[in-house]
């Protein structure tokens, strides 16, 4: 046999296991992200120069890229999803579109309450749910928890965001888990008597509003606060943390679960893993001005320039088991 064939069929061979300095082709992932390209991109090209992985990526809204994995069924060529808030997250998994991943570093890296309790996804980013007020017209001794916003003293002093996006839905769903469904709606009643406006159409209109005199008080995620006071560090606005005498602030997570019919599920759950650790956790949350969900890695200074703050430590994917409860009390309750 020619010297050529043994040389053929060593190539062959490299490509096929890997023999070293013969160039094996790049490993590759394809995400599905609700997550904005200029959040993620800057992590998967670091992960491509670290690890030499390929990452092809398709972003779009929550809901579609759920409907699209579930109309791909087995032919879908996306490994791993990424998506906002636990209620997305826990109905994914609900749906039968992501897989049961079992991992001694995720668990690690993610407190427990962060991540769904069957390993079917994990929380990597932190979102708090909290109170913001004007400085010149609510002064924090008047503040304390989010039940409280439905005392007279807040008539015609509160501004909420719409009832139809899933950030306030997870935040009653996480009050029912807490004290239960005839309590919530007293509580949420009690918010709508105390409108000083319509519910507005997002948490930067709420904070408008609020700078403009319209209303006193209102509730929002950190990062909504964070990107208009880098736009406009003017604005008399200031965040209080609630409940902190007793469950905390309500949370939710950014995160990620591998697809139920990933193609190359090892090469994900090493994606999903390095997103979790201490290296990648910044490039995670930095960007967005969220909070780090592995508890070693400290949040941007302008982040933690917020104050600390207990959390509440309910498993988030609470958000999503009663998010259908959560959305039927608010209409009975006049939340619109």
């Amino acid at each position: 046999m020619s010297q050529f064939s043994k040389s053929a069929r060593r190539w062959v061979a490299a490509m096929l296991f890997g023999l070293p300095g013969l160039g094996l082709a790049a490993e590759e992932i394809v995400v599905y992200s609700a997550r904005n390209e200029q959040l993620i991109k800057p992590l998967f090209d670091a992960y491509t120069q670290e690890t030499g992985t390929q990452i092809k990526f398709l972003t779009d809204s929550e809901g579609p890229l759920l409907e699209k994995l579930k109309t791909e069924g087995a032919a879908t060529p996306a490994d791993l999803l990424i998506t906002v808030d636990a209620g997305n997250l826990w109905l994914a998994a609900k749906e039968g579109v992501l897989a049961n991943v079992q991992s001694k570093t995720l668990e690690a890296n993610i407190p427990a309450h962060l991540r769904d309790p069957d390993g079917y996804w994990f929380g990597l980013s932190v979102r708090a749910r909290t109170i913001v007020y004007h400085t010149g017209r609510a002064k924090p001794a008047e503040l304390s928890t989010y039940e409280d916003l439905a005392s007279p003293k807040w008539k015609g002093r509160l501004c909420l965001r719409t009832s139809k996006k899933v950030y306030n839905q997870s935040l009653v769903a996480m009050m029912i888990a807490r004290q239960g469904e005839a309590k919530t709606e007293e509580i949420v009643k009690g918010w709508v008597a105390n409108l000083a406006t319509e519910p507005l159409p997002d948490d930067t209109k709420v904070m408008e509003a609020i700078a403009a005199g319209q209303c006193d008080v209102g509730i929002v995620n950190t990062y909504y606060y964070g990107r208009l006071m880098k736009k406009r560090p003017d604005l008399k606005l200031a965040l209080f943390w609630p409940n902190q005498q007793d469950r905390g602030v309500h949370v939710n997570v950014s995160g990620a679960g591998i697809t139920a019919h990933a193609k190359h599920k090892a090469a994900a759950i090493k994606f999903l893993e390095w997103l979790s650790s201490e290296k990648a956790q910044n490039l995670f949350a930095d960007e967005n001005l969220e909070y780090p969900a592995n508890r070693k890695v400290k949040p941007h200074p302008n982040v933690a320039a917020w104050g600390s703050f207990k959390q509440d430590t309910i498993n988030v994917s609470e958000a999503g088991r009663l998010q259908v409860q959560a959305v039927k009390l608010m209409d009975r309750a006049g939340y619109k």
